[in-house]
């Protein structure tokens, strides 16, 4: 399988405007492949300060949160990201190679592997490590991006880690306990024969119609790929802080999951924030509420997780 390693990766940063504290910044990173692009929020504050990297979520999500599949826009990462400056933090964060302004950084479906997404972590985090402006270095992932940030923590000088709404097990078994009750027994039989091969870095064959969608044969490597890396795992590797924040209505990641995770790692802080969701607002569980709040930039950040991520950093 093919593996780009972060020292295969060429940096360059070109930033836009001028270069005094505050405001935002246009940001770019040129990686094997193309050019990441990306967003740097820097608070109006003299001398150095603390930096965050933001990891956005699974599938076709942009540096602010948002994702092509869903209609308007929810802007999680964002506000996370103004939030931050207002308290004198700084933070970048990045459209993801195929994604938003990286899209020509893409590879096709069948040449995208898990790693590709943990070396871009890697190559930004050295950066910002590189960049005199600031006095430390804070990875903070999303979803899929607290895997990709944990994993990324343990090859970059990072000086703290933050996992939100991040799974606690594998992605082979999340997909058993969500088809369970949604697939007739012989068609979950043949999902778990996917699932052990895919397990063993096999290709599965005879894919059956009705599976297609999710185990096509173009996006099984990436799947062979990302089982490489367990939650529990990249977590207890870690030997720096960690901060672990949870909403008790998200629909797609339990407080369960946050539980595990923090586990594996004891030392580490657990926050579970009550009402706070999978984009990091305030929702209950209904999903009628639920649904719209993907793509509503009104309604703003849990409060607990602002002020937890905001003292995480400062402490760190």
């Amino acid at each position: 399988m093919l593996r780009w390693t972060s020292a295969m990766l060429v940096l360059m940063v070109c930033l836009s405007g001028r270069a005094a504290t505050g405001g935002e910044q246009e940001v770019t990173l040129a990686v094997t492949g193309g050019v990441l692009h990306g967003t740097l929020s820097l608070p109006t504050v003299d001398g150095k300060v603390p930096v965050v990297l933001l990891h956005a979520g699974s599938g076709p999500t942009d540096r602010n949160g948002n994702s092509a599949m869903l209609q308007g826009h929810n802007d999680a990462l964002r506000m996370l990201a103004d939030a931050l400056a207002r308290a004198g933090i700084a933070s970048l964060r990045y459209d993801k190679r195929g994604i938003g302004a990286s899209a020509q950084a893409g590879l096709s479906e069948a040449d995208l592997r898990f790693d590709h997404y943990i070396d871009d972590a890697t190559a930004w985090l050295r950066q910002l490590r590189a960049d005199p402006r600031f006095s430390g270095i804070v990875m903070a992932g999303h979803s899929e991006g607290a895997l990709i940030g944990a994993v990324a923590c343990q090859r970059a000088p990072a000086d703290a880690c933050i996992s939100i709404a991040g799974a606690g097990s594998t992605l082979d078994d999340i997909l058993r306990v969500q088809l369970k009750p949604r697939l007739p027994p012989e068609l979950y039989v043949q999902n778990e024969r996917i699932l052990v091969s895919l397990r063993h870095g096999e290709l599965a064959k005879d894919v059956p119609p009705a599976l297609l969608s999710l185990y096509r044969p173009s996006v099984q490597p990436y799947l062979i790929s990302s089982l490489k890396y367990s939650p529990r795992g990249a977590v207890a590797a870690l030997r720096m802080p960690l901060l672990i924040v949870q909403g008790t209505t998200d629909l797609q990641v339990s407080v369960a999951d946050a539980q595990a995770l923090a586990a594996a790692a004891p030392t580490a802080q657990l926050l579970i924030v009550p009402g706070m969701n999978h984009v990091l607002k305030l929702v209950n569980g209904d999903q009628a509420q639920q649904m719209p709040s993907y793509g509503d930039a009104t309604l703003p950040l849990a409060p607990a997780l602002v002020d937890a991520v905001t003292a995480f950093v400062q402490d760190h």
